[in-house]
């Protein structure tokens, strides 16, 4: 009687343990499930109204599903409206050119801040903390004039050039050198390696998984800018895939919703794709970010 009256207290806070950690499973859950669902449903509806007649878009009967499918008349109609696939070279050409140009300024910015001992080093790192609060719209105007009056404004220079240098970038890359062994890099020095060595033979190859994250964030965000491509270009040939999406809006004959969501969906697919394939590493080095 002794054991079983020791043994049940036992089983019941074991049961107990079990019943929490489920109901907080299920509340994480619901909560992902949730977020999933908000984030989801705006791409849900831009394939359904893709696939979607135009005058059935301000059908005042709500049809989750489309009565008629036009199948891909409309992505076809998007294709001869405009030179999407021009505009995704575009965007491939802006986003490959800025990412380049921020790894090699970011990278040896970053590894300064993090193992080089110099006077003002916190001062500089507040400043690049101070320049993450600054949008793009503060020095839009000076950039303007300068590309202006250097005779540079559409041109793919104009459209790369103030994303050349990322606050963000010195941040992530910072968080992930500082956790990165001296000893490592006084072997290196011992060796006989300069510091531009250090850094690109031999820190840089431990640093993908933070290059990946910083990729994608840095590819989803320039591919789908508006606002900068809209001040310097008047190109058509030189537009990005945002840019481009307004030549489906008239002023005169409306905007037909069809199209344009089916040119979003063109759009939007390359990125998709990108992250499929860079989903382990780009969640790798953002797991690696917090961590560090």
């Amino acid at each position: 009687m002794v054991e079983r009256r020791g043994i049940a207290p036992v089983m019941d806070r074991r049961r107990d343990g079990v019943l929490s950690g489920f109901v907080g499973l299920a509340l994480i859950h619901s909560v992902l499930i949730v977020g999933s669902i908000v984030v989801l449903v705006p791409f849900v509806w831009m394939l359904v109204t893709s696939v979607t007649p135009a005058a059935e878009v301000f059908d005042p009967d709500f049809h989750i599903l489309p009565r008629h499918f036009s199948g891909l008349d409309n992505y076809a109609f998007a294709l001869k409206q405009a030179p999407l696939l021009r505009f995704a070279l575009n965007g491939l050409i802006v986003c490959f050119g800025i990412l380049a140009g921020q790894l090699a300024t970011a990278i040896p910015c970053a590894y300064a801040l993090a193992k080089l001992r110099f006077p003002g080093r916190s001062v500089l790192f507040a400043l690049v903390l101070m320049g993450l609060c600054i949008p793009i719209q503060v020095p839009a105007l000076p950039l303007y004039i300068a590309l202006a009056k250097l005779n540079l404004l559409n041109t793919y220079f104009a459209l790369m050039f103030p994303f050349f240098l990322s606050v963000f970038g010195i941040f992530l890359f910072r968080q992930f050198f500082k956790s990165f062994p001296d000893e490592i890099i006084d072997a290196a020095k011992l060796d006989g390696f300069s510091e531009f060595e250090i850094v690109w033979r031999i820190v840089v190859p431990s640093a993908w998984p933070a290059i990946s994250a910083f990729a994608v964030f840095s590819f989803v965000a320039h591919w789908n800018d508006l606002y900068w491509p809209l001040i310097v270009i008047s190109d058509t040939n030189l537009a990005t895939p945002p840019l481009g999406m307004m030549i489906f809006a008239s002023a005169e004959s409306g905007t037909n919703y069809s199209a344009l969501s089916a040119a979003a969906a063109i759009s939007t697919a390359p990125l998709v794709v990108a992250f499929l394939f860079a989903r382990r590493k780009f969640l790798g080095g953002i797991a690696i970010g917090g961590l560090k």
